[in-house]
């Protein structure tokens, strides 16, 4: 299979206009992956589906990641005149990264017997009901991966075939997979406090001392 310079070469000269940048993995695994831009995403998935050297005929898996708010470290190497001379140093820069939440596809070639691709897309943001564009019309085996997106994550998928709760109850308020999310002190089916619920709950109830607030019955 070729690598993703000759792919990212490839989608580029298939798709006109599309965005694509190769992100690097620095973990053992070494899996480096392609991201898109969610105005081509589509079209790149078609391509990359269609075209008769990569095939990309079976999506394995797709998986959410919440990236908060960061400040990335960056070294670059300056010029700079140090005693008279001019020397090439390296300084550290801080850059803010705004959070966003990303989905991120592996896919393989049922035909050529070859993979994975990792492809991801990114939102604009982590607000409620940020949308990435549905890949599932491209490939079926995503449907209920996205719903699990939609569910946990809160990214609406657009043009999904049935984008609705999947493992939480319609009723259910915010995103249980998001980092910042906080669970509820207690459940429905445990309507008085024990144990190390109990503890929790105890933070929150100030007006009255927490032993008669939450004494067990």
């Amino acid at each position: 299979m070729e690598g993703l310079e000759q792919i990212k070469a490839r989608v580029e000269a298939g798709v006109p206009g599309v965005n694509i940048e190769i992100v690097q993995n620095a973990g053992p695994s070494q899996q480096h992956s392609l991201r898109i831009d969610n105005e081509h995403a589509r079209d790149v998935a078609k391509f990359l589906r269609d075209d008769p050297v990569l095939r990309l005929d079976f999506c394995s898996n797709v998986t959410g990641v919440d990236w908060l708010d960061r400040t990335v470290k960056k070294t670059v190497k300056i010029k700079k005149v140090v005693d008279g001379e001019e020397k090439e140093v390296v300084e550290t820069t801080e850059e803010k990264v705004h959070g966003y939440l990303e989905a991120i596809y592996h896919l393989y070639s049922m035909t050529h017997k070859h993979g994975p691709v990792i492809i991801r897309m990114r939102t604009a943001n982590r607000a409620e009901n940020a949308c990435l564009t549905s890949l599932t019309p491209v490939w079926r085996s995503a449907e209920f991966q996205e719903r699990e997106i939609f569910d946990l994550y809160g990214v609406r998928f657009d043009g999904h075939p049935d984008l609705r709760r999947i493992l939480m109850w319609d009723e259910f308020e915010d995103h249980p997979m998001r980092k910042d999310y906080r669970e509820p002190d207690d459940y429905e089916y445990e309507p008085t406090p024990h144990d190390d619920v109990l503890e929790k709950a105890k933070e929150h109830y100030t007006s009255r001392p927490a032993e008669e607030e939450l004494k067990p019955s």
